[in-house]
């Protein structure tokens, strides 16, 4: 098809953009008092219910206590886990690309674009105001830096200015003596003042503040508004910084001011009593500026399409700095409560509003009637009382003097006021229960159960819980289906504004990333939590999820179709989160595929599980005989230690008794022996003094003789028993009786 060259006169082009700014400026100014006013009572301003003088000026806090009540959970639910993004495969081959997309925006993309922070300001407003706004883009900027160096060496100094980026402004030289090995010598240093030019680009996201916000009024989402974008006030310092010529920047005329309901809006969300002062530096005059995307049929082809055009100073031909083809929306609207068929939201002002209007006008009321029944109105007899300043300034200890003669009492009275401040509180409890009946908000939306606040049953707390609990999921689905356009336009952004792989320290690794290989298409799913109650109703949940898939992979095994590796990983994750714990990696590791895959292969080729059930039991089996057999074997071993233990006690008592009865009988021996050698000494000595014949005396030496001969014997007998009983084992040695 051949390009059409025909395309819209630019200055045409910018009096259809004038028309939808103006447009779009008198919808922004018609909202722009609903906003004021609902940051007047979330602040405690509440200039529709003016104090008269000298009354109460107390002011009831229900639509900050209500938003303060809420937005902790949706916070804690959509922000407090580990992944605030995940980003799922649409082709085939994604699915590495889309993990690690995940891993990346989470843990590099989201804290340095500061994004955590512009999501919450998002949520602040969509709670407060009906509608945050989110923007994301890639900010090029240009910052000046002045240093000063000195004692530069020759080689740094030569490395310092050789940077096309540093401009020189000061340079000295002069010589210095420096130690070196071969001793002092002289040297040329340098010392040199630069400029250094600094050109930075990376993806941000940033919350729009809702003065500067503008969309077309017959919008029902911001993909069909024919106008949508900012109009603020820079410097024309911020938009040298941003890349701009500076000779174009220095010829726009400079800003007379916002509109009035533009700057009232802005003071009042900045809380700004300063009077401003006008900048005498030309850099810091204030410019105003619009950043647009507008959808016209700028290339005549019926169809209207999307552009970006920024203007600076006016919207007219002249101030037009940029006017690009743009391929999608980069804003999107933060909304805690949609409204169909509209792009604006409802907010928790709407609905309490009116409900702390009463209870002010209530309150103050009831503390007038209070300070009416501690200071009485007096009523004094005129002409009665000689000091009439001690009634009408009344002080401890003064006396009221009265005229002699003059009843006291009819002298000095007070006015009668009817006690009406305890019927208020009833009415002030029902505009309560009227604030949780219209919002669903309630002590319980916080996290904390009623039941701790006041005595009810059971039954009524936890209906009362969920019934908080539930209005704050149904905002954490709304605002987690509102962020998925920001996550994919900041993956767009990165995949294609990255243009090198880039290496960075995930999990104590060193993990290297390359977008430029990822699908820009893949889908972005914004992960909620486990909803938007107590910590422990959400452990409870997982622990629940967790104790069902322990049964599964008991019975069905580990290749069972309903649990796999993965799945126990999340939960497990899920339940380290909801103990508010965000590095799931610190505790457990995420499974390998390709571990958990060999670890499957080995199992399927080792035994089936009835074969390892019936070799545990046939091993059982084996384990109980074998425990058998050596309870026997020490039973048996105890006993045999029993019977030895007895039989030597046996042997040494019959040991020790036969060593009695030889010492006895070698006792006996002895006696016997030395009763016949004083026998023979006595016959010798009868022999010689006798003198008898020589036959008698021969007799006489020949039975000296055998009785010398029978006492050898028999000591040589004694002996011989001794060492045989000696030489004898003790378990073979018997009594007396088996000699």
């Amino acid at each position: 098809m051949a390009q059409r060259e025909k395309q819209m006169d630019v200055a045409q082009l910018c009096t259809i953009v004038e028309s939808l700014v103006k447009d779009a400026e008198t919808y922004r100014t018609e909202r722009s008092d609903d906003r004021v006013k609902a940051m007047e009572y979330f602040d405690g301003e509440m200039r529709d219910v003016p104090a008269d003088e000298g009354r109460s000026k107390v002011v009831s806090r229900d639509v900050r206590s209500a938003i303060k009540k809420v937005l902790p959970s949706l916070n804690r639910t959509i922000l407090g886990g580990d992944k605030l993004v995940e980003y799922q495969p649409v082709g085939q081959g994604d699915e590495a690309g889309a993990e690690q997309a995940t891993d990346y925006v989470n843990y590099v993309a989201l804290p340095e674009c500061n994004g955590y922070d512009a999501i919450e300001d998002a949520i602040y407003d969509a709670i407060k105001l009906r509608n945050g706004i989110l923007k994301w883009w890639q900010a090029k900027s240009i910052d000046v830096k002045v240093s000063l160096h000195t004692g530069l060496e020759e080689a740094a100094f030569v490395q310092l200015v050789s940077d096309d980026n540093v401009e020189v402004l000061a340079h000295t030289e002069r010589q210095e003596t420096v130690d070196t090995p071969q001793g002092p010598m002289p040297t040329v240093v340098h010392d040199v003042k630069i400029k250094r030019r600094i050109e930075t680009s990376r993806s941000k996201i940033g919350a729009v503040p809702p003065e500067n916000w503008l969309v077309h009024p017959d919008a029902v989402t911001l993909e069909d508004s024919p106008i949508l974008g900012e109009n603020m006030r820079l410097r024309r310092s911020d938009l040298v910084k941003m890349g701009y010529d500076r000779a174009t920047v220095d010829a726009l005329p400079a800003s007379e001011g916002n509109s009035t309901e533009q700057q009232d809006e802005e003071d009042t969300r900045r809380r700004d009593v300063f009077q401003r002062e006008d900048p005498q530096s030309k850099a810091l005059e204030e410019i105003e500026y619009y950043e647009l995307l507008v959808r016209v049929d700028y290339d005549d082809d019926g169809i209207a399409e999307l552009r970006r055009m920024v203007f600076a100073g006016g919207l007219k031909e002249a101030n037009l700095l940029e006017n690009t083809d743009w391929d999608e929306i980069n804003y999107a609207d933060i909304v805690a409560e949609r409204r169909p068929h509209q792009w604006e939201g409802n907010s928790v002002p709407d609905d309490v509003m009116d409900i702390q209007k009463i209870k002010t006008v209530l309150l103050r009321q009831t503390m007038d009637n209070l300070y009416w029944q501690n200071n009485l109105q007096p009523i004094v007899q005129e002409g009665a009382v000689t000091n009439p300043e001690a009634v009408l300034n009344p002080s401890f200890g003064q006396p009221i003097m009265v005229n002699r003669n003059t009843d006291v009492r009819a002298a000095v009275g007070y006015s009668s006021v009817p006690m009406v401040a305890d019927k208020s509180f009833a009415m002030l409890s029902y505009m309560d229960n009227e604030v949780t009946d219209r919002t669903g908000i309630s002590d319980a939306s916080s996290g904390l159960a009623p039941d701790a606040l006041q005595n009810m049953t059971a039954k009524a707390s936890a209906m009362i819980e969920q019934a908080g609990i539930g209005q704050v999921e149904m905002m954490v689905r709304c605002i987690a289906n509102s962020l998925k356009p920001v996550f994919r336009g900041l993956l767009k952004l990165v995949i294609q504004h990255q243009d090198k792989p880039r290496t960075v320290r995930l999990r104590d690794e060193w993990i290297t990333f390359d977008p430029r290989a990822w699908n820009a298409d893949m889908d972005a799913t914004v992960n909620t939590g486990l909803g938007a109650g107590t910590r422990e109703r959400d452990m409870m949940a997982m622990q629940t999820v967790i104790g069902l898939q322990r049964e599964l992979l008991a019975s069905l095994g580990p290749q069972n179709p309903f649990v796999k590796p993965d799945n126990v990983y999340n939960a497990i994750s899920k339940l380290v989160e909801a103990a508010g714990l965000r590095n799931v990696g610190l505790y457990f590791t995420k499974p390998d595929p390709q571990e958990v895959q060999s670890l499957m292969q080995g199992q399927q080729q080792g035994p089936s599980p009835e074969e390892i059930k019936a070799q545990a039991a046939v091993q059982l089996e084996q384990a109980r005989t074998q425990g058998k057999l050596q309870v026997e074997q020490a039973k048996a071993q105890m006993r045999l230690a029993e019977v030895n233990a007895k039989m030597q006690a046996d042997a040494n008592k019959e040991r020790e008794q036969m060593e009695a009865d030889l010492a006895i009988q070698a006792a006996e021996l002895e006696r016997e022996a030395a009763m016949d050698e004083r026998r023979i000494e006595a016959d010798v000595e009868k022999a010689l003094i006798d003198q008898e014949t020589e036959r008698e005396w021969m007799e006489t030496q020949e039975r000296i003789s055998d009785r010398r001969l029978v006492a050898d014997v028999q000591k040589a007998q004694a002996a011989s028993v001794s060492r045989s009983l000696d030489r004898m084992p003790d378990g073979n040695r018997t009594g007396r009786n088996g000699r």
